[in-house]
Formats: structure tokens, sequence, C-alpha cells
């Protein structure tokens, strides 16, 4: 599994830890992923998904997952969602 939240993109960043003395080791810097079940209510299930709790409150904020992912071009998206996208706008159309 991929360090990489499909909402927003973030990745693994790197960087130092500094001590007190000035000594500079390499790090990492982790996004906070979380593994989450959203509901779609487009296609009446759960759909997992791998995203930041930042990813969750983007989320949240645009209104839910359906209209967030409409909203998305699909260039945008992450290769597993597009397919996601294609099978809520084929049930929106048959509503």
């Amino acid at each position: 599994m991929s360090r990489q939240c499909v909402v927003t993109g973030k990745k693994p960043m790197s960087g130092n830890n500094v001590s007190h003395a000035q000594n500079k080791t390499r790090r990492r810097f982790l996004p906070n992923i979380q593994s989450v079940r959203v509901y779609s209510e487009a296609l009446d299930r759960f759909v997992s998904l791998s995203i930041s709790v930042s990813g969750q409150r983007t989320l949240d904020h645009k209104g839910g997952f359906d209209k967030w992912i409409m909203d998305t071009a699909p260039t945008k998206l992450d290769a597993s969602l597009r397919k996601i996208r294609t099978q809520i706008a084929d049930a929106l159309a048959a509503k």
C-alpha cells in the first residue's frame, strides 16, 4: 500500500532531524494516511479508500464523496477512482 492520499495527493516528504547541537540527520515526514470506508449514495455501497485526515475533511467540506468525485476532473483522479467515477456517473444518469 502506497503512502499517498488519493484525495489530496499528499506523499512522504524528506527533511532533517536537527539536534540541539545542530547535528542534522535525514528523516521522512509521513502523511497521516488512514484506511476508511466512504459511503457512496449513488452506488448505495461503501468504497474503501486510503486517504489522509485532511482528505477526509476535504470530502466533508465539498459535500460528500459523490459530490467531490463528480466535481473533480477525471485527469486529476487516481486510476482506481476513475472507475468509481464512471460508475457513479452511470448511476446518476439512470436516476
